[in-house]
């Protein structure tokens, strides 16, 4: 589910706004020439419900929805200029996390959303010197624009929500503003939590080489993965 912000500020360029309303009801659709009908975590359904709330408590049939009016292909492209290398089928299951991504990937465009919409790449070392403090090496790694910067500040605002009303409530513990996704992978065999606080972006993955292989029942993002992020 943390894959779904891609989707989220892709509408948000297009002009929705988190107060728009999406419905969370039972749905069929044809994906990749077969009926795909996604489910909510609970099982339950809500009705009429803003963006804002489908996104902080992570409702899996709104984002579908959302993704099919704004074309699943603006869904790709979105993540492709966030920097996701990964393969992106264009099927909306990836919009839940059916497509594999790498932490390094996923965790340098999340930073996209406080660096109010600006791009860096990724790189190890800043800089060398000597031990006089003279430069002898800088890194100047590549920076563009990604997102407008009103997009960038509104995701911010509604991944804020996702720890203030969402399912990242246990992040309060921080004291301190922060915003972020949890992720989970059907059968619970990756946990994931992406976030940030106004200093430092930080991503959170469990689980294990064979996917195969389930953390165990009810091991979700916000169970196994954000306990770690929040004592980082």
């Amino acid at each position: 589910s943390s894959f779904k912000v891609y989707a989220y500020a892709a509408a948000l360029e297009q002009g929705f706004t988190p107060f728009d309303t999406i419905l969370d009801a039972p749905l069929t659709v044809m994906s990749g020439g077969q009926p795909y009908s996604p489910h909510n975590y609970d099982e339950r359904f809500e009705g009429n419900i803003t963006l804002r709330r489908a996104l902080a408590d992570s409702r899996n049939v709104p984002a579908i929805r959302l993704a099919e009016k704004i074309g699943i292909n603006s869904v790709v492209e979105m993540a492709h200029r966030f920097g996701i290398t990964s393969p992106l089928p264009p099927y909306l299951p990836i919009v839940l996390g059916a497509a594999d991504l790498n932490l390094m990937e996923h965790t340098s465009a999340f930073t996209v959303f406080p660096d109010d919409g600006i791009r860096i790449d990724p790189h190890l070392i800043r800089r060398v010197t000597t031990y006089d403090g003279a430069v002898l090496e800088q890194t100047r790694p590549n920076i563009r624009d990604v997102i407008a910067p009103d997009v960038a500040r509104t995701m911010v605002a509604m991944l804020q929500d996702v720890i203030n009303i969402g399912t990242g409530q246990q992040a309060k513990a921080l004291m301190r503003p922060a915003g972020g996704k949890t992720g989970t992978t059907n059968n619970f065999t990756d946990a994931w939590f992406m976030g940030f606080t106004p200093q430092l972006t930080t991503g959170v993955w469990v689980g294990f080489d064979d996917k195969a292989i389930s953390l165990g029942k009810g091991e979700t993002g916000a169970r196994a993965a954000l306990p770690i992020w929040i004592e980082f």
